[in-house]
């Protein structure tokens, strides 16, 4: 699996998870069916304009830092495999996270601009070497990057863009938020401990301490796949508690679903075979998008 074409199948997947989370969080700032307007759409592209931009910056900066490691980890990346010179990769991640700002500065909203700066030093502090900083080396530094991201900053920067800057509205923080906020919270969790299961060759050679080289894979894996499992659950006891039948329904069998394939999966997983445990992360992914459209259904 180590080829461009994994690179782009997992630019893909994280360019698909920008889009369906940003959709996810505007249509829980929707009370009625009159604010799915023209003017709501338009708050969705410039939530993805400068985000897209930033991710950009967020993998640029992680490939210019992580060079070594990733010839072993994933030399199909475009610095570790040649395809990109140092000096281009410096350019376009600055260029990004200029651009970014910039473009948050041009729309004006003050939870856009909030969420992209906070972003951009959790990040930044994540992958840059320097006093008190490269946050990835340490296992617990590095959950709280990406739980504080996909649990905070992008559904509470998304949803107050939409709800005060886009509609008008008063700041609150309603139900479906609240429901949202704590899937997030667990499954981001899952996700942050198993994106390093398949790099433990690598981060052992650089001392790249994850949990995966403390603890192991296997024990880690079971563990990532019992704190998925639990976030379904949290979904599916939210939905029940919906005065709504229907909502009732859909979600209690949707969740139910995602949760049996998610285990019935995890059985057949390789740990042995690099390919396996990516083909089963990027599954974690594509649950977690389908997840993105039943959120906001629980009302």
């Amino acid at each position: 699996m180590d080829n461009p074409n994994v690179f782009n199948c997992f630019n893909f997947i994280f360019l698909f998870d920008q889009t369906l989370s940003t959709i996810s969080a505007a249509l829980l700032a929707v009370d009625r069916l009159s604010d799915i307007s023209p003017l709501f759409f338009i708050g969705i592209l410039q939530i993805l304009l400068p985000f897209t931009l930033f991710d950009l910056y967020v993998n640029g900066v992680n490939q210019l830092y992580d060079l070594e490691i990733d010839k072993i980890n994933k030399p199909y990346l475009p610095l570790p495999s040649g395809a990109f010179s140092f000096k281009t990769g410096v350019i376009v991640t600055a260029s990004s996270a200029i651009l970014g700002f910039f473009t948050s500065y041009l729309i004006g909203s003050w939870p856009l601009f909030w969420g992209l700066l906070f972003f951009f030093l959790i990040w930044s502090g994540y992958s840059i070497k320097g006093p008190l900083l490269r946050w990835k080396k340490n296992p617990v530094l590095a959950a709280i990057c990406i739980f504080s991201t996909m649990t905070l900053i992008f559904p509470l920067s998304f949803f107050y863009h939409m709800k005060t800057f886009v509609l008008k509205k008063a700041a609150v923080f309603p139900k479906p938020l609240m429901f949202s906020v704590a899937f997030m919270s667990i499954y981001s969790l899952g996700i942050s401990l198993f994106k390093d299961i398949p790099d433990i060759e690598g981060d052992k050679a650089f001392g790249i301490e994850s949990f995966s080289t403390r603890l192991g894979q296997k024990r880690v894996f079971w563990i990532c796949v019992s704190i998925l499992e639990s976030a379904f659950g949290v979904a599916f006891l939210a939905g029940l508690s919906s005065p709504f039948l229907w909502v009732k329904f859909v979600t209690g069998v949707g969740n139910a679903v995602l949760g049996s394939i998610l285990w019935y999966r995890a059985k057949f997983v390789n740990l042995n075979d690099r390919g396996s445990i990516r083909s089963y992360y990027m599954l974690i992914w594509k649950l977690l998008y389908v997840s993105y459209i039943l959120l906001p259904l629980i009302r």
